[in-house]
This record gives C-alpha cells, structure tokens and sequence, in this order.
C-alpha cells in the first residue's frame, strides 16, 4: 500500500506545485507558517525542518531553542486561495531534535487526548458553528462600519457581503472542508458558517485554515473580517458553538433510543464531566478579556452551567435527534468563541468528558425553562453555578485544576497562567473611554 507521504508527494509533482506552506500553531492560536519547495519535502517528511522555537509564543525555553516540524500528510491540502502560482499546505507536528513530541505544541496536547479516547474505544467527534463580523476596515482607531444592518437569517443577496461569504464558501469546499450551514447571523454584518462534524483533530486543522481563509478573502473585498467575541456593546458576540459526539467504530455512544432525549449513559456521563469541570476549562476555552464581554446575561451567550434540551441559555445542549438518524446525536457546548486555540479548546473538553465517563459522573436535573429569564441572583439561589465573569477569575479557577494542568502539561499549564495574568493586567491598567466619559467631569 503506498504511503501517504509518498501520495502527497506524487500529488504535488502532478498538479505542478510550486510551493508547500507548513502549518503549526503559537500557543494562543495564532498561525504560523515556512515555506519550502517541493525538492525539500521528502526531507521535511523524514527529518523534519529545523527552526528556532524560541521565537514562537509558548515554544521558547532556555536549554531546548531549536524544534522542528514534522508535516503531517493526513492533512494535506490543495490551496486553491492562490491565485498567483499552485501551492500546497500541510499542518505540523513539533518534535524536539531527539523526535519527541514537543511540549509547547498545542496539536501534540490534542493528539494525547485523542489516544486516551481511543484507549477506551471511542473517536471524538466535532462541528464547530463559526461566527465572525465583517467591517468596512479594521482601523482600532475609528469608529467600526459594519457592511450592514441585517440580522438573524435576512437574505441580502446585492451586498458585498454576501459575496465574500459566498466566495468562502466555495474556496473552503474547494480545499476538502465540508460545510453544513451558512447564514447571516443576529447582528448587523456577522456571519455563521458551520463545519461538518469529522475527528477533532482533522477538525482543529479546518478551523487555522477556515480563520485564514475568511480573512484572506474579505481583505480581497477590500474589508476586515474578525473574530474577536466582542467587537461591538449592545449586540450579540461571536461565539463558536461546537457540537460533540463519541463513536464506537460506526456506532455513535451517545444515542440510546429507550434514553430520555435519547442521550445514552455514556452521553450522560460525558455532558456531566464537561458541567463539572466548565469553570476550569474556561480561561483555554475563552481566553481574551474580550471573551467575558460576549458571556453576559441577555446576548445569548452561557453564563450558567447547566445543560438543557430546548433551552439555549444552559451551558450545554442536547439537540433534538433527527428521526431514524442515530448519528445525530450530540451534544452542543455553547461556552467557546472563535478566538480560542481549537487544539486546546477540543483537547479541554474531551478530558472532562472523558473524566465523567471514567468516574461515572452523574447528570444533574435539566436546566428550568425560564431560566433565561431569571435574575443573577435568581439563577444563584437556584443553586446553579456561574461561569468565571473575567478572564482573571477564570485563570483562578484554572489554576487550581489538576485535569487542565494533566491535558497541557507542565510546560504549556504555567506559559499560559503566566502570559494571561498579564494580559489581564495590561488591560487593568487600561483607562476606557467608558471611565472618561462617565467620571471626568462629574467627580
């Protein structure tokens, strides 16, 4: 059988490429790229390519600089946003010189996590909704246009917005990543396009290439794509839904027809993890102190952890599974927004799935119907939990957590305490215009 580093590279002299971008990701998320030829891909395949990870976010220590990155052949693709010459691009694995696993690669902490899903029989699942805002630039010092005034579902076919979403669309099929939904989303100029469900992995990939691309086209129209969860007070933010689901072989776990809801044990025990431990994986999970400004009452955004069927103010939903469609069946966590890093935000939430499942945690009742419509302190007298309200008191929680601490490892748990908190203190000693127009001349 032939090897798929071989077909990539048999692919590559075929369709005449010209050049091959390789992938990986800093800590926060943000991508990073080197390019090579395609004379020097059967190198990086069996060695590896050499660069300084003392440069990158989250990679840097002072005995271990030089890293190197490994292509991954499972995620080749064909880059069809190049409309100068044929390009390739492939994701990386970041090994240390002696070729193991790196600890500042965050795609190596999804990796360990998938393995202990394996070791108990299942494949993890899932479809993030990605929700983003489209402005006439991205200028921080002017006021933000948006491109318009539609809202939930509207059909406005003679903006350009609708063509840049309609070119990504087809640029994001065209490189093997399957779309399931797009619409316009509930604020003026946000959009919703959501990713057919595959393995995390495959998945967390999609997102890096899914951000880029939306960002490469609409700078093409001459705008700015974000996907800041907040960018805009008094309309809804940009979260990233992300639906999930155990597999057996062909077999989805969390399905049991005799179930209420249909939500099998496992299902159950899974929801009851990621309840458990939702106050720990939030700062990985939503990691600017932007990202508390999108998770406050009134913008349909979770602030409570509960779960519930119908009820979209609870931290997870269970959908309604489709007639005769075992498949469908899911469940939503509803806390994550675009600008988390998809390899830590998946490899989080299956560890505390898969630690109600181990522990045979139990499902608390279902979230009250009105629940939405409660007050703070309602919801609290209730006896629900809140979720952390800043990324400060998220980092608390964060750092008491031995299953945070176990998923990251050493090395990435105390870069990512450390650089938040002083995020987090930057942004402290930040003056608003808020502050200015509200005290300076009436205290």
């Amino acid at each position: 059988m032939e090897r798929q580093a071989d077909y990539v590279m048999r692919k590559v002299e075929d369709r005449g490429v010209r050049l091959v971008r390789l992938l990986f990701t800093d800590v926060h998320g943000q991508l990073k790229s080197l390019n090579i030829s395609p004379a020097e891909l059967e190198t990086a395949f069996e060695e590896g390519m050499f660069f300084d990870g003392s440069s990158i976010d989250g990679y840097s220590r002072f005995a271990e600089q030089d890293v190197l990155a490994r292509p991954d052949p499972d995620s080749f693709q064909l880059d069809t946003s190049s409309n100068v010459e044929r390009v390739a691009r492939m994701f990386c694995d970041i090994v240390t010189t002696d070729g193991e696993p790196f600890e500042g690669d965050t795609r190596q902490v999804l990796r360990r996590q998938l393995d202990r899903a394996r070791d108990m029989g299942f494949e993890f699942l899932v479809a993030p909704e990605m929700e983003y805002f489209l402005f006439a630039d991205g200028d921080p010092s002017t006021p933000l246009v948006p491109l318009d005034q539609g809202s939930y579902f509207d059909l406005t076919t003679v903006d350009v917005a609708s063509s840049i979403r309609r070119e990504t669309l087809q640029t994001l099929e065209q490189m093997g990543i399957s779309v399931e939904y797009s619409f316009h989303e509930d604020a003026p100029s946000q959009h919703e396009i959501d990713l057919r469900h595959t393995d995390a992995l495959t998945m967390a990939d999609n997102v890096m290439t899914f951000k880029l691309i939306v960002k490469e086209i609409a700078a093409e129209h001459g705008v700015h794509a974000t996907f800041m969860p907040k960018p805009m007070a008094g309309v809804q933010g940009s979260g990233m839904h992300t639906h999930m689901s155990l597999f057996s072989g062909d077999v989805n776990a969390f399905y049991d027809p005799k179930a209420e809801a249909g939500l099998s044990t496992i299902g159950r025990q899974f929801t009851a993890g990621l309840l458990h431990h939702a106050a720990e994986i939030t700062a990985v999970t939503n990691q600017l102190v932007n990202s508390y400004k999108r998770l406050i009452p009134g913008f349909e955004a979770p602030v409570t952890i509960s779960w519930g069927r119908a009820n979209r103010a609870a931290l997870v939903r269970v959908p309604r599974i489709k007639t005769g469609k075992s498949d469908s069946a899911r469940i939503e966590y509803r806390a994550p927004d675009p600008a988390c890093n998809p390899y830590l935000a998946f490899a989080v939430m299956l560890a505390a799935g898969l630690e109600g499942i181990e522990h045979q945690y139990d499902l608390t009742d279902e979230a009250r119907a009105d629940m939405q419509h409660m007050s703070t302190a309602e919801v609290v007298a209730a006896g629900y939990e809140q979720l952390p309200a800043s990324l400060a008191e998220a980092l608390d929680r964060m750092e008491t957590s031995t299953l945070v601490r176990d998923v990251l490892g050493d090395h990435l748990f105390g870069w990512f305490v450390t650089n938040k908190r002083r995020e987090f203190l930057d942004y402290k000693t930040q003056v608003s215009q808020f502050e200015l127009d509200r005290y300076l001349r009436n205290v």
